[in-house]
């Protein structure tokens, strides 16, 4: 049985910066969520608040409300991501709550809890754990790019965006799952913390990585995954984008990844890098797939990020980007991904 585990959002769980609790809430392998704490959306579900999707994980307003309700809570996992990595001060005194309630904690951020005395204190008067997964690897426990990677015979999509929190690990997560269900060995490399705490089996945490070892990490990762699972097609979740100015990203996964395929998501509504007017203007998608063929991959289909939008909006854009693109257009939430299977199953014959 996987442990309970509570998320902690407190007031932004309707937010971006909740991203990794919209994960957890949405699915993971590691952990069974019980319940989220969020005083603006007290007696709430959590799934109705992310998509309107009942997921039976109330919302409750304080650590003692979780305890009272749940029984054998063994964790309580931070649920956001935020700009930095910067742990605010009010989740604290939760936190520290947490540990005298006997739950370990699990941090995605870049503010690490072995860094806050009196969580440590606690810690071990209680006998708990303080997981810190963004913790930067000892230089023994990281690879070098070694060109194993071009031994890979199984097709190698990476999941990239044209901006940060689109969706891209929800997309990876759904295309994996669509392939299972049709008995296809589709396998996902995980790049950042939320990936982990679904249960990823294989990857690594891009942004707390040395830049010496990027190459080398998502190399041993995909190489390790197709050897060990006999994986017919590896996906890859994308991390930013290839040209956000706060921290370029991607061109990693196509060229010491080595993926020659990409999905790439795509926000039609917004319009700067992170909300931010002063990041400048997100490149035109059309813009983004001739810089990935570029680098000698080519963008096989489109996945929709369809916030700030109608149901008829969302409907309306898929058509036009397929129309425009002349490539098959997701729309995950709304639609699901199984329309880019046949491609994938494509990819296969011609692996074979």
């Amino acid at each position: 049985m996987k442990p309970k585990a509570i998320v902690l959002t407190d007031g932004i769980l309707d937010k971006i910066d909740a991203k990794t609790a919209h994960g957890l809430i949405r699915g993971t392998e590691r952990y069974e969520i019980v319940a989220v704490i969020d005083s603006e959306h007290v007696g709430k579900d959590a799934g109705e608040v992310l998509d309107g999707f009942y997921r039976n994980i109330p919302v409750v307003a304080n650590v003692e409300d979780a305890i009272k309700a749940i029984k054998d809570i063994s964790y309580c996992i931070i649920g956001i991501a935020t700009n930095g990595g910067k742990l605010p001060p009010h989740f604290i005194p939760i936190l520290e709550s947490c540990v005298c309630k006997k739950m370990s904690l699990v941090n995605g951020l870049h503010d690490y809890l072995i860094n806050i005395p009196s969580l440590v204190t606690l810690a071990k008067q209680y006998n708990v754990e303080l997981i810190d997964i963004r913790k930067t690897k000892e230089r023994k426990d990281l690879h070098f790019w070694n060109a194993d990677i071009f031994a890979v015979t199984a097709p190698i999509i990476a999941v990239m965006g044209t901006d940060c929190a689109l969706g891209k690990r929800t997309t990876c997560r759904m295309i994996k799952q669509a392939c299972a269900k049709l008995s296809i060995n589709a396998q996902m490399i995980y790049t950042g913390q939320t990936g982990w705490m679904q249960g990823g089996q294989y990857g690594f945490i891009f942004d707390s990585t040395l830049n010496d070892f990027i190459g080398g990490e998502l190399e041993h990762a995909i190489v390790s995954c197709w050897k060990e699972t006999k994986a017919e097609v590896i996906l890859i979740e994308g991390q930013a984008a290839l040209r956000i100015p706060s921290g370029p990203c991607g061109s990693e996964l196509l060229v010491s990844g080595n993926a020659k395929h990409v999905i790439l998501v795509h926000a039609p509504k917004r319009k700067y890098y992170e909300h931010f007017p002063a990041w400048g203007n997100i490149h035109s998608i059309t813009s983004e797939i001739e810089l990935i063929k570029m680098y000698g991959s080519k963008v096989i289909a489109v996945a929709l990020n369809t916030e700030d939008c109608t149901t008829e909006e969302a409907f309306d854009f898929q058509m036009q980007y397929e129309k425009d693109l002349q490539l098959p257009v997701l729309l995950p939430i709304q639609r699901g991904v199984e329309k880019v299977i046949p491609l994938i199953q494509s990819l296969l014959k011609g692996a074979k």
